[in-house]
């Protein structure tokens, strides 16, 4: 909160810039100020609550700035900017439009903050629509001070169309479909026309607020009855790319809701020749949604949007299939009171089985693509020898992964004794083994391993060809997948190319010994007889002698052992030790007085 405070500080003087009085008149470049107030405050990371904590801070700084404070804090004052009050000079300062202004969009954050809230506690909906009624009711006043004739035609011009956009968002959240879509068409076209008639700079932030505006409009057209809005919210989250953000977000809302009304209708499925009916809203709404989001994939412009494509799918697939095991939970405690005890396949289960195997596949082909980009890139040219450029490890990696989900797919329960369905399986597990089997190849290649790169092209000629004889018993299960036939003709390719270097390089194995210089760690004074090249003798630190010089045994110096002592008999020595004499009273007087001594 501080940092905000301080960054706050520093962005009022950028901000006083665009608020500026013209000299003609009042003028308030509303969308800009909005938009780099909600980007620097919060709404880059969807926090809604720190913008709404910095539009009133800015307000607080903004009446104290303008002395037109609400009372004290004993007693409130209510104060309300006027037509009139613009009209006098004394009061010809834009930042009394621009604190309207922050009312709103104080108001309309609170309400974005209460509808993230609104997901898990439904009854914050109820202040969610008090609150954007509040913050259309501002912008309806900043309208009408922007009808006094000191301010200019642009900010009038911005204030109707931010005001028809606080209205449709009112009326878009009451689910009144032809009103707000009569507000948002407004706000549109008159964003479109300040953009056609601005600079680029200016043209480029009118647009994007059209962008924003687009997918609602066509959710209220697909509510009012309109079938190809559904297609173009499909066509406008294509267009989003993989930037993601609040823009991608919003699509991903709009559709889900719509599939939503769709799947009302859906009731059944069918696959691998068994109909299972499917009553869990979220499976119906993930179903109904497939085939869109697979032909989104094959549309998709680029590589970075297919794979945010599939990223999408797989994380609806993960929360589908997790909705339906809870209800596997639920139908097996059923089934442990009723002690029923069936040997076939729920439809649940199957369900389960039939959703598994959608995002086993899906994985499948999102690491085929990537594999296939990988592959383009190996066979272009490194331009930057420093940068890291895709290796065949890399390759390797990504079909380990193909072929695990793979061995899980033939193991789906219900699937066990669908003998058809079990050959496709080992079919495909057999063209994923032979490309396998082909990169590694080449990474052997690279290390110059030319026989175990030979055995290995082999090995993948083999695996082809099985997959060739056998699918001709199986119609249509190479359809989905590589072609072999290129792989067989590549792989003859490599091999004429491998024999060719492998030749080549026991050629030039033999002159070798005859480039290299003889290295021969023993020191020059122990082959003084014998020349060799050794350019470590000019070097820094010659091998001229051992140092340190090796162990030599030497005789050990003798000990003499005193073994007589023990056996010596030494003269007594009682008559040269002082003997003590025995004094009395006498001794000891003359002890005192130094006479004895």
């Amino acid at each position: 909160m501080a940092l905000d405070k301080q960054n706050e500080g520093k962005i009022l003087p950028m901000d006083e810039n665009k608020e500026n009085t013209t000299e003609d008149g009042i003028g308030l470049e509303i969308l800009q100020i909005i938009k780099d107030s909600q980007q620097q405050h919060g709404l880059r990371h969807g926090d809604y609550q720190r913008y709404r904590g910095y539009c009133s801070r800015r307000l607080r700084r903004l009446r104290k700035t303008l002395g037109f404070k609400c009372g004290n804090r004993h007693k409130f004052t209510g104060k309300k900017v006027t037509v009139e009050m613009l009209s006098d000079k004394r009061y010809s300062d834009n930042r009394y439009l621009l604190l309207v202004l922050m009312e709103a969009e104080r108001a309309w954050s609170y309400a974005m903050q209460l509808k993230q809230e609104a997901n898990t506690e439904p009854r914050k909906r109820f202040h969610l629509l008090s609150r954007l009624r509040k913050a259309a009711k501002h912008g309806e006043r900043l309208e009408k001070l922007c009808e006094s004739p000191r301010v200019d035609a642009k900010t009038k011009l911005e204030a109707q169309a931010y005001t028809s956009y606080l209205s449709g968002m009112v009326r878009f959240e009451l689910q009144e479909w032809k009103a707000a879509m009569e507000a948002f068409n407004k706000c549109k076209t008159i964003y479109e026309k300040l953009a056609s008639a601005f600079t680029e700079e200016l043209a480029v932030l009118y647009h994007q607020r059209v962008e924003e505006i687009s997918p609602n409009i066509r959710y209220c057209a697909y509510n009012i009855g309109d079938q190809n809005a559904m297609n173009e919210l499909m066509q406008m989250r294509l267009s989003a790319g993989g930037g993601g953000g609040m823009m991608a977000e919003k699509l991903e809302a709009l559709i889900t809701q719509t599939r939503a009304k769709q799947a009302a209708t859906m009731s059944e499925v069918e696959w691998r020749g068994r109909t299972v009916p499917v009553k869990i809203d979220k499976a119906r709404i993930f179903l109904l949604g497939l085939g869109d989001n697979e032909a989104a994939i094959a549309q998709a412009a680029n590589e970075e949007t297919k794979e945010r494509l599939y990223e999408t799918l797989l994380a609806e697939c993960r929360d589908t299939i997790q909705a339906v095991r809870e209800e596997l939970k639920t139908e097996a405690k059923q089934r442990e009171r009723s002690d029923e005890a069936s040997g076939k396949v729920s439809n649940l289960q199957f369900l389960h089985s039939y959703l598994t195997y959608i995002k086993l596949w899906t994985v499948v082909k999102r690491n085929e693509s990537m594999a296939h980009m990988l592959q383009a890139k190996l066979k272009e040219p490194q331009t930057d020898e420093n940068k890291r450029g895709p290796r065949p490890q890399d390759l390797i990696r990504l079909y380990d992964i193909i072929l695990q989900s793979l061995a899980e797919l033939s193991t789906l329960q219900g699937l066990e004794e669908d003998h058809t369905f079990q050959k496709e399986v080992a079919l495909k597990m057999l063209v994923y083994k032979a490309y396998r089997c082909f990169f590694i190849a080449q990474s052997y290649v690279l290390v110059k391993k030319w026989s175990e790169a030979l055995v290995l092209y082999e090995r993948v000629l083999k695996y082809a060809m099985e997959v060739q004889s056998k699918a001709k018993s199986l119609n249509n299960s190479l359809k989905d997948l590589p072609d072999v036939q290129e792989l067989i003709t590549e792989v003859n390719a490599e091999k004429y190319s491998l024999q060719a270097a492998a030749i080549l390089d026991t050629e030039d194995a033999p002159e070798a010994p005859c480039q290299q210089k003889v290295k021969d760690s023993t020191p020059l004074c122990e082959r003084l007889d014998t020349f060799h090249l050794d350019p470590t003798l000019v070097g820094k630190q010659p091998n001229l002698v051992q140092f340190p010089p090796d162990f030599q045994p030497i005789p050990c110096k003798p000990l003499f052992f005193d073994l007589a002592l023990n056996h010596v008999a030494f003269p007594p020595l009682d008559d040269k030790v002082e003997q003590k004499g025995k004094g009395g009273l006498t001794g000891y007087i003359k002890g005192i007085f130094g006479f004895g001594s």
